[in-house]
């Protein structure tokens, strides 16, 4: 899916609250057509975390019968997008004649490597009644030598998804190695994405990792007696041993990974080269991007 303006950076509120934490970023909320999108990454104050360098909380929100989810064609370059919902359906189409429905648990990962196009709609079956959504969007920078790899679509099912109680503590990883668990999602750098729900009263300790954030869907936690609100994004140190504490049920999401270099951003081309995107950007507007097959007529115009 792509929510992007033509400038991603997003305007947050930041604050350094303790030495364990790097950066405390707190999101605005945007209204997209009755649907609420928070943007964590990338913002003025902090680009990337590892290799993410784009994360988007979409929802709760709740759609009336013909209503929801109508994301045009459009392209990406030099990334691979992580799709995942906590309710909801989305209907994905891309240029490789990919057609799949991502349903709550599931990863929807698309590489886009030298250039892919897709769109994000909803089954007749969903769009007709009233229906709900609610989910994470995120992408990841691929690594220099990955860039212009051929793209790819892969789509792992909740039941492939691994998951064990950390204390008491129910973790699903979704990327990378944690809690003594490996995803079977591909990853191009060292990589790390795992929700957590903790009850009130209940701890987790961060996984070591050389970059790492934590992002608070719902609920609140502590962090060495910093309050960790909701929807807001904590960067940690690479400080051993960091501890959240829940206050009251929180989900979360932990991601990370190793750096993997400065990154160029316009509208939805990511690139460790300037010269790529606007050579991106010529390509869509003069159509040289493949089509969405069964999905051919529309298609999101290049911001000007």
């Amino acid at each position: 899916m792509s929510l992007v303006s033509k400038n991603p950076l997003e305007k947050c509120e930041y604050s350094k609250p303790c030495e364990a934490i790097e950066i405390l970023i707190q999101p605005r909320d945007k209204d997209l057509g009755g649907l609420s999108v928070r943007r964590s990454l990338p913002t003025k104050e902090r680009k990337m975390v590892g290799p993410w360098i784009f994360f988007d909380h979409m929802g709760p929100a709740r759609f009336k019968a013909g209503q929801g989810v109508n994301v045009r064609p459009h392209p990406h370059i030099n990334i691979a997008t992580v799709t995942y919902l906590f309710e909801g359906e989305i209907l994905h189409r891309d240029s490789l004649g990919s057609l799949q429905a991502i349903r709550p648990g599931d990863i929807n990962l698309m590489v886009a490597g030298n250039g892919i196009v897709h769109s994000e709609r909803e089954r007749p079956e969903v769009n007709s009644t009233e229906h709900h959504l609610h989910g994470l969007q995120l992408w990841l920078a691929l690594p220099e030598q990955d860039e212009e790899m051929d793209a790819e679509f892969h789509h792992y099912p909740a039941r492939d998804i691994p998951v064990r109680e950390v204390d008491g503590v129910p973790v699903r990883v979704m990327m990378g190695s944690a809690f003594g668990l490996t995803s079977p999602v591909n990853t191009y750098a060292e990589t790390l994405y795992v929700e957590a729900s903790l009850q009130a009263g209940q701890t987790i300790q961060l996984p070591d990792c050389e970059e790492r954030a934590v992002y608070i869907v719902s609920g609140k936690l502590t962090c060495m007696d910093n309050l960790l609100a909701e929807h807001s994004m904590a960067v940690f140190s690479a400080q051993a041993g960091i501890t959240l504490k829940a206050t009251q049920p929180a989900r979360i999401a932990i991601i990370g990974g190793e750096p993997v270099g400065k990154r160029y951003i316009d509208w939805n081309f990511v690139s460790s080269r300037k010269e790529r995107i606007e050579q991106a950007k010529q390509d869509w507007k003069a159509g040289r991007f493949s089509k969405v097959p069964d999905d051919e007529v529309e298609f999101i115009p290049l911001p000007e």
